[in-house]
């Protein structure tokens, strides 16, 4: 293999006539509405999400046509697409460079009101989220609570019907240009830290709500600490029971780990090392040559688990350690990558986006290998730490002897 793709680079299983119409339709979407500032928004993205004006442009491109859900139940404003044609639509939005959405509200909230919010709240927030004019950030994280959840200080305490909140989230991605936020609060303490914890939904713009921004190495800003200060939260806005959030928590972890790290996520980062390679007239020693071959090999094995594991639709309730598992291999898998690109750049690793445009695209190239190596680093924490993940699946595997 010298730097080209894979020629039987496929979704799981041989396409097949069937295949053709629905391929057809997307490809004929994309050309059209991919402009050329969206595919280089996509390529140029480093962290979790391209950047966000690009991300609501073609988040509301999908939701004209109808695409912006292929997970959610037809019946809830999804696309009824088989699990097949999800995972070809994502490849073929990987191949064309398309913006990478920043999508919470769209891939773990909304999912999680379908099956767990009140009528009311599904009402209010779902036709919101499928349009994207509310975008949600999530508050689980505190200084002092990060893989170990349970943990959680920040307070809301019943005021008739409103909690008042006090305390502060860390590492909250795009609490910044975020309309609301999805957290869990301490509202009361038991015997077991996991007790006594709350769902709540919070807008804000509420009063007594302030976002800190926090940079990168990468030189970017996606992460925010939020502070509370006798800041206001309908009771209405509760989803679960009070002082069983942790039950919620679990379920909206669950799905959100079995679409954290997709394999089509990791197929950019591969893609665009493969492509950029093959433009260069540099010969790729042998050693990058058998790691760029092998991280193709893992990245089909990846793809075919992952379409085994979410073959269903969704994750299945209480199937821990099948989403952790997914949320494990994908992430480390997506710094491999990372980490070849950055060794393939060599010396031009060195430069800095600072440096972009004051040289040639080999100065570019290099510069973002360092960046999206030093953004991917935080993969293997956010959403759990792989520690974390293993623990739980070692925690399934017993269960299930």
């Amino acid at each position: 293999m010298d730097g080209a793709m894979p020629a039987n680079f496929s979704p799981p299983g041989v396409e097949t006539q069937d295949d053709d119409a629905f391929l057809a339709d997307v490809r004929a979407f994309l050309d059209q509405a991919l402009t050329p500032d969206l595919r280089l928004a996509g390529r140029r993205t480093l962290g979790v999400h391209a950047e966000i004006g690009a991300c609501r442009i073609w988040y509301r491109r999908l939701y004209q046509r109808g695409w912006i859900a292929p997970a959610w139940p037809a019946a809830w404003g999804g696309t009824g697409w088989t699990p097949r044609q999800r995972f070809l639509f994502d490849r073929e939005c990987s191949r064309n460079d398309a913006p990478i959405l920043f999508a919470t509200g769209l891939r773990s909230l909304g999912p999680l009101l379908i099956e767990m919010g009140t009528r009311d709240q599904r009402d209010r927030y779902l036709p919101a989220i499928l349009s994207g004019d509310d975008l949600w950030c999530q508050g689980f994280s505190e200084p002092g609570a990060g893989s170990d959840l349970a943990a959680v200080t920040t307070r809301a305490v019943r005021d008739g019907d409103d909690y008042v909140v006090n305390g502060s989230k860390i590492w909250t991605t795009g609490a910044h240009f975020c309309e609301r936020m999805f957290a869990i609060f301490r509202t009361a303490d038991g015997e077991k830290r996991q007790q006594g914890l709350t769902f709540l939904l919070v807008d804000m713009d509420t009063p007594g709500i302030t976002v800190v921004p926090i940079i990168e190495i990468s030189g970017e800003h996606e992460f925010n600490q939020v502070f509370f200060d006798n800041a206001r939260v309908p009771v209405a806005n509760r989803v679960g029971e009070e002082n069983d959030g942790w039950s919620t928590a679990k379920r909206l972890m669950e799905l959100a780990r079995s679409n954290n790290t997709p394999a089509a996520l990791v197929s950019r980062v591969l893609l665009r090392t493969t492509a950029a390679l093959a433009e260069s007239e540099a010969e790729l020693e042998p050693a990058l040559r058998r790691r760029l071959a092998g991280l193709w090999i893992e990245l089909e094995a990846f793809e075919r688990l992952e379409y085994a594991a979410l073959g269903s639709g969704r994750p299945r309730k209480g199937d821990v350690g099948g989403t952790s598992m997914l949320k494990l291999i994908g992430s480390e898998l997506h710094q491999k990558v990372a980490e070849l690109a950055l060794d393939i750049a060599g010396p031009r690793a060195a430069a800095t986006l600072a440096a972009v445009g004051l040289a040639g695209d080999t100065v570019d190239d290099g510069a973002r290998a360092l960046a999206k190596h030093f953004a991917v680093r935080a993969a293997t924490i956010y959403s759990g730490s792989s520690e974390t993940q293993r623990n739980v699946i070692a925690k399934a595997l017993i269960a299930a002897r």
